[in-house]
């Protein structure tokens, strides 16, 4: 597999504290990789340190390759890569249909709409007044609108109902995108997706498996 983002011997530190102590992560192209880890893991600082908003007090960050270690979280964004956060994903001010504008190409987002047919009468609600679950699918629509062929997701289907959270799984498992998402357990939805997942798990900022999604154990649920 062609590996196209890849941290190498990443270390994070947040004042005294160190998040990632040496992770090595490779992000296949064209793939959906799975960052599976406990809150204090390291996982959302693995995505931010990708994105550039999380600086490295040592090792590398690499884009098809390419030394990128030193570009900002702005310059990553024109490569081509997006980090959807855990929080704060959206334009809480603005409307949601002023959202999906701002990331659809010449103004056209049906496909968010066909996607997420929940989001079509809360068009003229302002943003910050949906609920979770609602801000979590507004987010994804974003980002599934906009040109970048990378995706960082941080808990994506934080706050859904189980049924939305099942069609977001089935929908990204079937983009032709590279995917790196951030959970907290592997979701039962992944296990049988139509392509191979990849398994990276942390604990306390460090790599302690990686493999396929067949291979991580039902007790690690």
């Amino acid at each position: 597999m062609t590996t196209e983002l890849e941290l190498r011997d990443a270390h994070v530190r947040y004042g005294p504290l160190e998040a990632l102590h040496g992770v090595t992560l490779p992000v296949p192209r064209a793939t959906l990789t799975l960052l599976l880890g406990r809150n204090g893991s390291g996982r959302t600082t693995t995505l931010r340190a990708l994105a550039g908003t999380a600086p490295l007090s040592q090792g590398r960050v690499l884009w098809r390759g390419r030394d990128i270690t030193r570009l900002t979280a702005h310059a990553r964004t024109a490569l081509g890569l997006t980090l959807v956060p855990d929080r704060e994903a959206v334009f809480g001010l603005l409307t949601v249909a002023e959202n999906l504008q701002l990331a659809a190409r010449q103004g056209d987002f049906t496909p968010a709409l066909d996607a997420y047919p929940e989001l079509r009468p809360l068009l003229p609600r302002t943003a910050g007044t949906l609920s979770g679950g609602e801000q979590r699918m507004l987010a994804l629509s974003r980002a599934l609108l906009s040109p970048a062929h990378t995706l960082l997701l941080d808990e994506p289907t934080q706050g859904m109902s189980p049924t939305v959270a099942a069609r977001t799984y089935a929908l990204l498992a079937a983009l032709p995108k590279t995917l790196l998402l951030a959970e907290q357990q592997l979701p039962p939805a992944l296990r049988a997706a139509p392509r191979p997942v990849l398994v990276h798990e942390l604990r306390r900022g460090a790599v302690t498996f990686s493999g396929e999604a067949a291979e991580v154990g039902q007790d690690s649920e």
